[in-house]
């Protein structure tokens, strides 16, 4: 049965959904301009596939990134729980450095407001989150089995997490999934998966859930569906975990219709 208090857009396809983000992304930080305002996001690198055209909407448009503060979602580790190299091939922060460097020098943000969770000082970005005063705007996708983030379920036989615990999660420290590392190193290296990281460090479901405003994007077709169902349809539930962010305040997901093809027959 479909949540009627959970929101969702549909696009045609992943290049509407990439446009889509960039679009809203570009839209916000210029409206939050105009009235003087800072921007503060967190972003994920996944999906990929906006960021080129943002870069390109906000050079033309000229639109200044320098009140805006970027808080990074994740970052994969190695196995021993260490960051990977900057310039390693599937570094976020590699990613994000190439994006703001494609940005026009008098609109990109200032180095100091581009954070990223660090395993040395793991609440430090929480607490560089409060100093701002708050996140604006959350954006991201959704994993295979409804990961946020990397906020992957926690199924043990051996323990188990509460919703509320699982809700007020803060940044840690995770081996990846099996299912995660196949699916992202079939998206990223055509399933290399010896050379793909095998940890990661993730912001926590607290500071996501924080935000005054949340959207996710959900362009990958008939492998995202059953995450895709869960998240409108499913109960709340720490084995899906963005069914937690069903009764956020400002939530809103953007669904390619293949993606959203068993919500779409629930209607």
């Amino acid at each position: 049965m479909i949540n009627q208090d959970v929101s969702y857009t549909l696009t045609e396809g992943p290049e509407e959904s990439a446009h889509h983000f960039a679009r809203y992304l570009a839209d916000f930080i210029q409206e939050r301009n105009e009235r003087n305002l800072p921007t503060r996001l967190i972003l994920p690198v996944g999906p990929v596939r906006p960021y080129p055209i943002l870069a390109r909407m906000i050079n033309e448009e000229k639109i200044s990134w320098k009140n805006v503060h970027i808080f990074n979602m994740d970052e994969y580790l190695d196995w021993q729980g260490r960051p990977i190299e900057e310039d390693h091939a599937y570094s976020f922060k590699k990613f994000m450095n190439e994006f703001h460097e494609s940005l026009h020098p008098s609109l990109s943000p200032p180095k100091d407001q581009r954070h990223f969770p660090d395993v040395y000082n793991i609440d430090d970005i929480s607490s560089k989150i409060e100093q701002v005063g708050g996140i604006d705007l959350c954006l991201g996708g959704v994993g295979v089995h409804g990961h946020v983030a990397f906020n992957e379920p926690v199924i043990s036989r051996f323990q188990q997490v509460t919703i509320e615990e699982f809700r007020n999660s803060k940044t840690r420290i995770l081996s990846l999934a099996p299912e995660t590392q196949v699916m992202n190193s079939i998206r990223t290296n055509g399933g290399s998966f010896d050379e793909f990281p095998p940890m990661a460090i993730t912001l926590g479901m607290k500071d996501i859930m924080n935000a005054r405003k949340i959207r996710l994007y959900c362009d990958g077709g008939t492998w995202q569906q059953e995450a895709f169902y869960q998240a409108i349809c499913g109960k709340e539930d720490v084995r899906y975990p963005v069914t937690l962010l069903q009764d956020h305040a400002d939530l809103q997901f953007i669904a390619t219709k293949e993606t959203a093809l068993k919500v779409i027959n629930q209607s």
